[in-house]
């Protein structure tokens, strides 16, 4: 009975392991990740431009916030 039960053991874990992802499953996959990383590096992208925006805008309402308070401080002789 025990070898048996070894034999029909042995003969679902062959067939466990037989049943592995397919050729269209694995290329399924490859095209997701590609997928997927180019999402990625476009919502980077997206990320780096509003960051970029931002800098140029903090940048500019710097500049005219300081040029009014340039032109009203007093003259030092």
């Amino acid at each position: 009975m025990k070898k048996v039960l070894s034999i029909l053991a042995a003969s679902a874990m062959l067939a466990i392991v037989a049943c592995g992802p397919s050729a269209e499953e694995k290329k399924k996959a490859e095209e997701k990740k590609v997928q997927d990383s180019i999402e990625a590096a476009q919502r980077n992208a997206d990320s780096l431009a509003a960051l970029e925006a931002s800098m140029v805008e903090d940048t500019t309402v710097a500049t005219t916030e300081a040029a009014p308070a340039a032109e009203t401080a007093p003259a030092t002789k």
